[in-house]
C-alpha cells in the first residue's frame, strides 16, 4: 500500500490527497492546542488504551489498512495525547509549540538525510557549524578554541554524559584503549540538587553510582563551594583521586544557580574538570537582565544547553559545548573508512559524525537555526524575559493568599516557583508530623483531578525534608497572566473541599 504513495510509482494524485489531509489533521490539532477552551488532554488509562478505544487499535494489522482507517488513526493518536503546547500546561520544562521550529522539524524529516558526512548533508553540517559558534560566543568562548556537537534525541542527559567522557579522556586518554584497568579511583562531584543523569552517565562509563559524591546545598538549592572544598580533601584522604565537577546553572526543582565563579576557582586549584549542565538555564545568557545569573560559565570546560527547555525549541535539541577544540574527535573517532575517508574532493573537517558515539545522527539543530533566524537574539530575549516576568507575577500572587504556602519566601531565582496549596481544614491543624502526612496527599490529589478534566497540568514531588509540593514551572510562550491566575482559581476549585 505505502508503494501507491510513491509518485515514482504513478501515484501523484493519492500522494498529494494524503499529505494535504495529514496537514489538515495537524492543524486541527494545532488549532486546539492553542485554545485555552480545550482540554489538555482525554484522559484514559494504560488498559484503556490497549485494549481499544472507539475504533481506536494501537494492535498492528497483517494486511494494510485503509488510507482513511490512517487518517482517523492519526487523528486520534494526537487526540488521546497530551498537548504540550497548551497555554496552561505547566507540567515540564520543555512546554510550548513554536510554530517555526515545528516547520524546521517538518524540513528534516522531509530531507531524511544523515548529520555525519558532509557529502550527504552539505548544508545542514556548515549550518551546524554556525550554530555552535554562536554558542560558543554567547558564553564567552573563542569559536576558534571551542567545540561541540547536538546530542542524538535524548537530550541534556547525553550532553552530561559528553562531559563526563570527554573530561575522562582528557586526563586519561589510555582509557579510549585499554579501559577501566588504566584508571586509579576516580571520583566526580555534583550537587544534591543537581540532575540524576549525572549518576546514569556514571554508571554507563564504568564509574559506578558510588564514586558520584553529592555535594551540600544551601537552602535554595545552590551547591556550598566549601562543602565541594570539603569533599574533595576527603575523596584525596580516601585515596580517591577526584578528576570532574558537575555544577548546575537552573536546578529541575527549584530553578537554583551553582555560584560558578567560586566553583571555578576550587577547580583551577585542584585541577579538576568543571562542566556547567545549563540545560535548563542556558537561555537566560541572552537576557541582558538576567544573565548574570550565569557569571563564570566562561571558564566551564565543557556546558550542557538545552534550546528546547527555555527557549522554546521542539523536542528534542541539546547540544555538549567543550572548550578545546578536537578534544571530542580524539575520544570518540574509530575512523570507520567507509565513511570517513581523508582523500576526499572536499575539506572533511565537516565530515563531524567521528566526534559522536553513536554513528547515524539525525539532524538535531536545524529547527533552532530556523528559530534564531526568525527571531534573533533580542526576540528570544523578550521571550525569556516574559517567563520570568511571569514567574515573578505567580510569586506575588500566591504570597498574598493565605491558602498558599510558598517553599521560598524570597522571590523566584527562576521561573521555577514552588508552593503547597493548603485545603482549608489544614489550616487549624498545628504544624507537625499530622499535618505533613495529610499536606503530602493534596497535590497527587489535586493533579489528578486536573487531568481526569483535562483543565490543567502542573508538577508535583517532595524534595528532602519536603513534603509533596507543587512545581510551577513558565517555558511556554503561549501562557499568559490570564491563564496564570485560571491556574490559582483551578487549584482552590480544586481543592478546597479535600
Amino acid at each position: 500500500f505505502s508503494l501507491d504513495l510513491l509518485p515514482s510509482k504513478n501515484g501523484k494524485e493519492l500522494t498529494n490527497y494524503f499529505l494535504r489531509q495529514v496537514v489538515d489533521v495537524l492543524l486541527h490539532y494545532i488549532k486546539k492546542t492553542f485554545d485555552v477552551k480545550s482540554k489538555i488532554l482525554d484522559f484514559h488509562h494504560p488498559h484503556q488504551l490497549l485494549e481499544g478505544l472507539d475504533g481506536f487499535s494501537l494492535e498492528l494489522p497483517d494486511h494494510p489498512e485503509s488510507l482513511e482507517q490512517l487518517l482517523v488513526d492519526c487523528t486520534d493518536t494526537l487526540k488521546y495525547g497530551v498537548k504540550t503546547g497548551h497555554p496552561r500546561f505547566f507540567n515540564q520544562l520543555s512546554s510550548g509549540l513554536d510554530m517555526i521550529g515545528l516547520a524546521g522539524e517538518w524540513l528534516t524529516a522531509t530531507a531524511n538525510t544523515n548529520m555525519f558526512t558532509y557529502e550527504i548533508a552539505p548544508v545542514f553540517t556548515v549550518m551546524e557549524t554556525i550554530v555552535l559558534k554562536k554558542m560558543y560566543e554567547i558564553i564567552g568562548w573563542k569559536e576558534t578554541e571551542a567545540d561541540g556537537l547536538f546530542s542524538p534525541a535524548i537530550g541534556g542527559s547525553i550532553s552530561n554524559l559528553y562531559g563526563i567522557l570527554v573530561a575522562r579522556y582528557k586526563q586519561y586518554p589510555e582509557i579510549k584503549t585499554k579501559g577501566m584497568t588504566a584508571l586509579p579511583h576516580i571520583v566526580l562531584f555534583v550537587s544534591e540538587q543537581g540532575h540524576y543523569s549525572v549518576k546514569k552517565a556514571a554508571a554507563i562509563l564504568g564509574i559506578g553510582t558510588d564514586n558520584v559524591i553529592e555535594v551540600k546545598c544551601d537552602e535554595r538549592g545552590r551547591m556550598i563551594p566549601a562543602e565541594l572544598e570539603k569533599n574533595i580533601a576527603q575523596a584525596k584522604r580516601k585515596g580517591q583521586t577526584p578528576f570532574f565537577v558537575s555544577t548546575t546553572a537552573g536546578t529541575t526543582v527549584y530553578g537554583a544557580f551553582d555560584p560558578l565563579c567560586d566553583i571555578a576557582d576550587i577547580c583551577e586549584k585542584h585541577k579538576l574538570w568543571m562542566h556547567v549542565d545549563a540545560a535548563w538555564g542556558g537561555g537566560l545568557l541572552l537576557s541582558r537582565s538576567h544573565s548574570y545569573k550565569l557569571r563564570g560559565i566562561e571558564r566551564a570546560n565543557s556546558v550542557t544547553w538545552n534550546p528546547h527547555k527555555l527557549m522554546g525549541a521542539p523536542l528534542q535539541c541539546s547540544a555538549i559545548l567543550i572548550q578545546e577544540k578536537d578534544l571530542l574527535e580524539a575520544c570518540n573517532q574509530m575512523r570507520a573508512g567507509y565513511l570517513f575517508q581523508p582523500d576526499k574532493l572536499y575539506n572533511v573537517e565537516f565530515d563531524t559524525g567521528d566526534k559522536t558515539i553513536q554513528c547515524g545522527q539525525h539532524i538535531e539543530f536545524f529547527l533552532f537555526w530556523v528559530m534564531y533566524s526568525s527571531s534573533g537574539t533580542y526576540g528570544f530575549e523578550a521571550q525569556i524575559n516574559k517567563h520570568m516576568e511571569l514567574a515573578k507575577y505567580f510569586y506575588k500572587v500566591l504570597k498574598e493568599r493565605d491558602n498558599f504556602k510558598l517553599v521560598f519566601d524570597a522571590e523566584p531565582e527562576f521561573t521555577n516557583v514552588c508552593f503547597w496549596y493548603l485545603p482549608p481544614r489544614l489550616k487549624h491543624i498545628p504544624k507537625g508530623f499530622e499535618r505533613d502526612q495529610e499536606l503530602q496527599k493534596i497535590a497527587p490529589k489535586i493533579k489528578a483531578l486536573m487531568i481526569e478534566e483535562g483543565s490543567a497540568m502542573i508538577s508535583y514531588q517532595p524534595c528532602g525534608d519536603k513534603v509533596n509540593f507543587f512545581r510551577m514551572v513558565f517555558s511556554n510562550p503561549a501562557t499568559t497572566q490570564t491563564d496564570v491566575d485560571y491556574l490559582i482559581e483551578e487549584i482552590e476549585r480544586l481543592g478546597k473541599d479535600l
